[in-house]
């Protein structure tokens, strides 16, 4: 593997992490700066990816059943009022409109920071009967928080998400509902964006207003900060009771529905920037890769150079991949830096001495390894390289988190691996009192991530509270956010 750097704009991510990334989005182009503060212009090839993961999710949501329906952009307020804890939730990130036109509104507008109450309204003038169960429903749309501090992906004034909405008969199937969609973004952050997490239950004081319990998964990035990467609550029947929403059961008593709610968002742009992305710019996994093989040809100019790359796009287009052969009039060693700080997977070469021997050279981004590839099983080298490649980056994420995971028995040692050994997940019991909780994220800047779910659960690393020494009820992921 060469060490050498081809794209030398980009700051170092070790030197300035903050800057490595913010130069990463506007120089590999996927998002503008616009006139309004916060709010970011996704460009074509950022809006690309988002594109792929939304294909990839869509899929995996009619696969089990889910429709998509589009609610309005604006809550009355008397609507949004109607379920106390969750607007109180969000009242200081809630965007009003107080005019149509020259004309003042009688009532105000809030521009949706999320849709429970329109589904909710929705759900009272559809359901009435245990066989109108359930509804698996599920929308793509923009939404809006005036948060103070933003960055691109991970933090905007607005942005692009899919948040699904469900009503069921019971309490199981809810709860059922909720677990399930936990698995499906668990497995498609791992197998499409190459991006470990670990699955978890929030905190009380951490859930979701409105929520009887919030569900996530929870990503390391390299860095060593965690970054929420998405959620899925259980709602119970409270909302249901705030808006009246019930059915009749097969024994003819009148019932609350149970309801969940899910949804991950652009935010998973800079989980997968933060991921893979190295000094030279992204490294995108092949599943949402705008262009998964770039053909470079090399001395274009000279006879049956440009032919050849063309009959190799139309192969590997044919063979159901995202291809682009770039024929421009910029030199070999511009594309070759362009396509890497783009994060294309593979960049393929051909050449006329490569012609004469029937074979290209492709390299990988993650590793800049050449492998020369006899062109009668090009298609199927290809397929092999984006899968080895796409392990490749599992792997060295996954090693990353599993480093910088540590066990701690009280503050002292959350403190002495924090400073010594970088940012990261901790490991350490809890006893389930919030004051506990506020205080080792005020002594340690780590707050709680979640409490584990399945494996990383399993045994007990003490019997104390890793702040107060009490018996501890739980083991809790703690550690330093986005």
């Amino acid at each position: 593997m060469s060490d050498k750097k081809l794209v030398k704009e980009i700051t170092s991510r070790d030197e300035d992490f903050a800057k490595w990334y913010t130069d990463i989005v506007l120089k590999a182009d996927l998002i503008g700066y616009s006139g309004v503060k916060g709010c970011m212009v996704i460009r074509p090839y950022g809006y690309a990816i988002w594109e792929n993961i939304q294909r990839i999710l869509d899929k995996r949501f009619k696969d089990t059943g889910h429709e998509n329906v589009y609610m309005p952009m604006f809550i009355p307020e008397s609507l949004l009022n109607k379920e106390k804890d969750h607007i109180e939730g969000f009242a200081p990130e809630v965007a009003w409109v107080t005019h149509g036109g020259s004309e003042l509104l009688s009532e105000r507008l809030c521009v949706r920071p999320t849709s429970e109450v329109l589904f909710c309204e929705h759900y009272k003038q559809i359901i009435s009967s245990y066989r109108d169960l359930p509804k698996l429903y599920n929308q793509w749309c923009s939404v809006v928080r005036w948060e103070k501090t933003t960055r691109p992906f991970l933090r905007s004034r607005e942005f692009l998400w899919q948040e699904g909405h469900t009503a069921h008969a019971t309490k199981e199937d809810a709860v059922f509902e909720t677990e399930r969609m936990l698995d499906i973004y668990a497995d498609f952050c791992a197998e499409s964006l190459n991006m470990p997490v670990i699955k978890g239950i929030k905190t009380e004081s951490d859930k979701f207003a409105g929520a009887v319990s919030t569900y996530c998964i929870e990503a390391l990035m390299h860095d060593g900060k965690a970054l929420q990467a998405g959620t899925t609550h259980y709602f119970g029947d409270g909302f249901a009771r705030a808006f009246d929403i019930t059915y009749s059961s097969k024994d003819n008593k009148l019932e609350y529905v149970h309801q969940s709610s899910w949804g991950v968002s652009t935010r998973l742009i800079g989980g997968i920037i933060m991921s893979h992305g190295d000094d030279s710019g992204l490294v995108l996994p092949p599943s949402v890769a705008p262009i998964q093989v770039v053909i470079i040809p090399v001395a274009q100019h000279k006879e049956g150079v440009l032919e050849k790359a063309r009959e190799l796009e139309e192969r590997i287009k044919s063979a159901g991949l995202r291809v682009k052969l770039d024929d421009s009039d910029n030199s070999a060693g511009w594309k070759f830096s362009e396509y890497e700080m783009k994060g294309v997977p593979l960049r393929l070469e051909i050449g006329p001495k490569d012609i004469e021997q029937n074979q290209c050279v492709i390299v990988r981004r993650d590793t800049r390894e050449k492998t020369f590839v006899t062109l009668d099983n090009l298609e199927g080298e290809v397929a092999k390289l984006l899968r080895e490649l796409a392990k490749g980056i599992y792997e060295k994420a996954l090693a990353n988190m599993n480093a910088r995971t540590y066990i701690c028995q009280n503050i002292d040692e959350m403190n002495t691996k924090l400073s010594e050994n970088g940012d990261g997940f901790i490991k350490a019991m809890w006893c389930g009192e919030e004051a506990c909780e506020d205080e080792v994220k005020e002594k340690t800047g780590a707050g709680s991530r979640c409490i584990p779910l399945n494996e990383e659960a399993e045994g007990h690393i003490s019997d104390v509270c890793v702040c107060c020494g009490k018996p501890a009820s739980c083991l809790v992921i703690w550690g330093k956010a986005y």
